[in-house]
């Protein structure tokens, strides 16, 4: 006869499946999709949710029974996913933009000085036009914008235009004059300044050079700092964002985060990094890394640093000259012991380090660097990064394994870049530019990313690239370098699991798994059924963080 007590423990394994669980919200009838912590894909129908986490998933039926008061929310069939993860962006920038003159539509010179003369005839009474966005590739101009083409627009005021990589300004002649800047100025460490006959400043400023003029520019008050927090938080729940790493904030903005945090007004996880090891990084890492603060929703344990400039700027950091420039080969911003010691003192105080790095030049150089600052002061498990990786020699490319880094790679610049990367880095260099699948083939993580606002914040642009190497367009027919094009689920778990996974939060982020956070959105079409030509247009009609929904197409929340 069988002890009672076994008796028991066997009627409570056959009943306990079908009990109710505790649980205040029923996702019911979705097409579910997530990735287990293996990286596999699974299907579900239901899901269950107790106080902002996941309880479980699974079929209607079953999770049915487990839902005993629960609140249940009707998915109509649609297509639910977690929430999307931006591994390198810029969540002040993409607010600001919007207070500012936006040029990323221009198609010409033209069409972009017609909209800076609207934009400062409507905002009149502002002392400076301030604005980003322009691309002179684009353009075709064959060279960069003067300062007396802003003059005849705008010549009452000064005026600063950030190129739309973020690594180059425009300036008129006020601005100019404002910055102290002629022809005796010398081009700073690390920058250029353009200039025209007998080296007068032409009107554009490369890389470090933009300080001389963005130390002019008022700083935003602080009511407009909010303004623009809640606007790029309103934009990536749009846009199905429930995480972003933030490459390099300010200690002013970190409080404003923290803030917001404190208010429960954050609707987005930020996985924020220090701009740098100076002055913030010493006060902010004197309390020590800050980890899960306001409900898991922001993170203050890492350090952004810059290598180099970029590819459309010509500053990106190249061994040899550019193609297509062959006195230039770029700018550097540090010697190899300051980017080492720089890293050194990050690792040393447990934080990880990214280091944008876009020429192969720079990407050497931080590899070089991390080698360095790993033999002297550990730090190979923080999962430090390689921002944007653009242009890596291929001979450099095992390194990013044998070092442990991750590649933090953003795909829409592939196709956004196409129309120019070659010119710049010629035939053979570019086989190790954008070379995802190359990257991944050899067990290197990728997180993606979009840099937005330099791209859209759309998570589904960076997977339509990702799968198709082609603009929305369908241009190439067949892809750009499609050798180096990711499978869709790869591409999926680059901006999830493994973007999770680069932030040290893939155990609470990333995956619809039971204990980990409810984010979560509903798109208006199968992502993996869809024709890849499609699914850039993917539109987002729900997104939830936390169990909570904070974006509804069409509603006020």
């Amino acid at each position: 006869m069988m002890p009672i007590r076994c008796l028991a423990l066997l009627l409570a394994s056959l009943i306990a499946p079908h009990a109710a669980t505790a649980a205040d919200l029923l996702l019911d009838h979705v097409n579910g999709y997530t990735l287990d912590s293996s990286g596999k894909l699974k299907r579900f129908e239901a899901m269950l949710v107790d106080d902002g986490k996941v309880v479980a998933i699974g079929q209607r039926e079953a999770m049915r029974k487990r839902a005993d008061g629960a609140k249940i929310v009707d998915g109509q069939g649609r297509t639910l996913l977690p929430g999307l993860i931006d591994a390198h962006g810029h969540i002040m920038g993409l607010g600001t933009m919007k207070r500012q003159a936006d040029l990323t539509s221009a198609k010409s010179l033209d069409e972009a000085l017609a909209q800076i003369r609207a934009f400062a005839s409507a905002n009149a009474g502002s002392a400076w036009i301030v604005g980003r966005g322009w691309n002179q590739v684009i353009w075709k101009l064959g060279r960069f914008p003067t300062a007396k083409e802003l003059d005849a627009v705008a010549g009452d005021r000064p005026v600063w235009l950030e190129r739309v990589d973020g690594h180059a300004g425009w300036a008129n002649s006020a601005a100019i004059q404002l910055a102290g800047v002629d022809r005796n100025t010398p081009d700073p460490a690390g920058g250029r300044i353009e200039r025209g006959a007998e080296g007068h400043p032409s009107g554009v400023f490369v890389d470090s050079a933009m300080d001389l003029v963005t130390s002019k520019v008022p700083p935003l008050t602080p009511k407009q700092n909010a303004a623009a927090l809640d606007a790029a938080l309103a934009e990536l729940a749009r846009m199905g964002l429930t995480g972003v790493h933030d490459a390099g904030v300010d200690a002013q903005t970190i409080a404003l985060y923290q803030r917001y945090a404190d208010e429960r007004r954050l609707t987005v996880r930020i996985h924020a990094m220090i701009a740098g090891t100076g002055a913030d990084f010493d006060a902010l890492a004197a309390k020590g890394p800050l980890s899960g603060y306001g409900g898991g929703h922001l993170d203050v344990r890492s350090v952004k640093l810059l290598a180099d400039g970029a590819l459309g700027s010509r500053g990106a950091a190249l061994l040899a000259p550019y193609s297509d420039d062959p006195a230039n080969r770029g700018l550097l911003f540090h010697s190899p012991d300051e980017l080492t010691a720089m890293i050194g003192k990050a690792l040393a105080k447990g934080y990880q380090v990214g280091v944008h790095a876009i020429g192969d030049a720079a990407n050497r150089e931080v590899l070089d660097s991390f080698e360095a600052a790993f033999a002297k002061h550990g730090g190979r498990e923080l999962r430090n990064r390689i921002e944007h990786a653009q242009v890596v020699a291929l001979a450099d490319i095992p390194r990013f394994k044998s070092l442990g880094l991750v590649a933090s790679m953003q795909p829409v610049h592939a196709t956004s870049d196409m129309n120019m990367a070659e010119d710049r880095v010629g035939g053979e260099r570019i086989k190790g530019a954008y070379a995802w699948r190359t990257f991944l083939d050899q067990g290197t993580v990728i997180a993606a990313g979009s840099d937005f606002p330099v791209e859209s914040p759309n998570p589904f642009h960076g997977l339509y690239a990702a799968v198709t190497r082609q603009d929305q367009a369908g241009k190439p027919p067949g892809g750009w370098y499609p050798a180096q094009e990711l499978g869709r689920v790869e591409a999926f778990r680059a901006f999830t699991l493994d973007a999770a996974w680069a932030a040290r939060r893939e155990d609470v982020q990333g995956t619809l798994e039971a204990g980990k956070f409810a984010d979560f959105i509903l798109v208006d079409r199968d992502i993996f059924a869809e024709a890849p030509s499609r699914l850039w247009s993917t539109v987002v009609l729900e997104t939830w963080v936390g169990g909570k929904r904070v974006y509804a197409r069409g509603e006020a929340i």
